[in-house]
């Protein structure tokens, strides 16, 4: 077998496993004790879960996390489902009591707005910034050499000719 063979098969095998890995979901923290019996609503709880933040793990879904509030709030949310609520009732019940950061993706109404467009208006001003800068160096006007004065140029002259 040639060393190109064995590295063609050795680089199918490395393939192979990265697309398992690809292939297989993230680990979630949703326990045994906590999925429905009806389908339907677990399939709910999780589009539910997923859009929510742990208030302990900050950048992990209450899906995600295995913060004790995190469950909790697994908990609460298939509860209220099971007694009826819709998805926009759940989560409206969830941020009415943790506020608005549990949401993974806030809203863009009233505060929120400013830290929606906070970076787009600082891209604006820097890039604004930098085209004044530009313009008024373009037009700037070059500072003309100053002529040696008589005595300057007679030392010039003395040291050259040491």
């Amino acid at each position: 077998m040639t060393a190109r063979a064995s590295f063609g098969r050795h680089a199918a095998a490395v393939m192979a496993a990265l697309m398992l890995l690809v292939a297989v979901p993230p680990a979630m923290a949703v326990q045994p004790d906590e999925v429905l019996a009806d389908p339907l609503l677990e399939e709910r709880a999780r589009d539910i879960s997923a859009g929510l933040r742990c208030v302990v793990c900050r950048n992990e879904s209450i899906d995600q996390s295995n913060a004790e509030i995190a469950r909790d709030l697994r908990l609460l949310v298939r509860e209220r489902l099971v007694a009826g609520d819709s998805d926009d009732d759940v989560i409206a019940y969830v941020v009415d009591r943790y506020g608005e950061y549990v949401l993974m993706r806030p809203t863009m109404t009233g505060g929120n707005i400013l830290l929606w467009l906070a970076p787009l208006a600082l891209i604006l001003a820097g890039g604004g910034l930098s085209l004044a800068y530009i313009r008024r160096r373009s037009g700037a006007v070059a500072p003309a050499e100053a002529a040696l004065s008589p005595e300057e140029e007679a030392r010039l002259q003395a040291i050259l000719k040491e």
